[in-house]
């Protein structure tokens, strides 16, 4: 059976990467070397990997990888410390969010 990993990496510029891939090994060691100039972590290395899933389905796998793409940094920074309730309260519609923190 195959694993595929999704992953959150936190950057140099405090800003976190999310992405999936079936070699978390193998993909951390691409992030860190630098391997496309074009990626968004060549520039905010050294990169740090903070959590990841693992999945046996790739479409589940892909699915996560996608709703933790949209998700802000401060939800991405509660699922990292499994903070459950502030996860569940950056979950609620962010102009909710934002009145209720004024």
């Amino acid at each position: 059976m195959r694993i595929y990993y999704v992953y959150i990496l936190l950057c140099s510029d405090n800003s976190f990467y999310t992405g999936m891939t079936n070699d978390l090994e193998r993909r951390l060691l691409e992030h860190k070397s630098g391997k496309s100039k074009d990626s968004y972590t060549f520039s905010r290395r050294p990169i740090v990997l903070k959590w990841y899933l693992e999945c046996s389905d790739s479409r589940d796998a892909i699915q996560y990888e996608k709703k933790i793409k949209g998700w802000s940094h401060r939800k991405k920074q509660a699922l990292i410390e499994e903070n459950w309730s502030d996860l569940v309260t950056f979950s609620k519609n962010y102009s909710q969010n934002k009145e209720s923190r004024m």
